[in-house]
């Protein structure tokens, strides 16, 4: 069965912004969805036990690097499976939440969705990337140069030596102005932002929705 893989580590539940604008994203979205919310079900971080597991015999695994082993396997399958993606990962202090790094960190192996030796199997695949932000980081914006989220996913989630997707990314900004009040002057350009996410986010479901057919 072919689907769309919807990674969610947002904290914030129906509170959160990019939440919001991946809904948008799955309104338009026809075919079949898998949702992992990480907030619900954090993927564990990476131990010693994962790290050795993939290098072992399987005759030889302990039961900590076979459990360990297990979860890995189930999210690389669960990630292997997929035809397209869509990750709400917003900005949490200058960079992505914890929990999508452990994901990543889980689901990142050599020989499974890397390969040193060639492009990886998911290249090309189509992913939308939902990432709001409290605040404005574009050029001429006092923060130009902090975000440490988006740069650091396209090349994570895109590059051709990584995991290769097409990614398009929609970052809703100064989602803050509504909520503190030296940030007021620029609610306009608050809801601007996130108009334009919305419409963004429905377009690319139908773009990537035709690629994947």
């Amino acid at each position: 069965m072919s689907y769309l893989l919807h990674i969610d580590a947002s904290s914030l539940g129906e509170a959160s912004v990019s939440r919001q604008v991946a809904q948008s994203f799955r309104d338009e979205w026809k075919d079949a969805v898998v949702h992992c919310d990480l907030a619900v079900s954090p993927a564990p971080h990476l131990s010693a036990a994962g790290i050795t597991a993939r290098t072992t015999d399987p005759a030889e695994l302990t039961p900590e690097q076979a459990k360990a082993l297990a979860i890995q396997d189930e999210l690389i399958e669960e990630f292997l499976g997929a035809d397209a993606y869509l990750f709400t990962v917003p900005m949490y202090n200058l960079t992505m939440p914890s929990v999508f790094k452990a994901w990543l960190d889980q689901i990142m192996v050599n020989g499974r969705t890397l390969s040193f030796d060639g492009p990886p199997p998911t290249a090309g695949r189509p992913a939308a990337l939902i990432s709001a932000r409290g605040g404005g980081y574009g050029p001429g914006a006092p923060k130009h140069g902090m975000d440490h989220v988006v740069p650091v996913l396209e090349t994570v989630l895109g590059h051709p030596t990584t995991l290769g997707l097409s990614v398009t990314t929609v970052t809703p900004e100064l989602t803050m102005a509504p909520h503190v009040p030296t940030l007021a002057p620029l609610l306009p350009l608050h809801e601007a932002s996130l108009t334009d996410a919305h419409a963004q986010a429905r377009g690319l479901a139908t773009a990537i929705g035709g690629q994947a057919a």
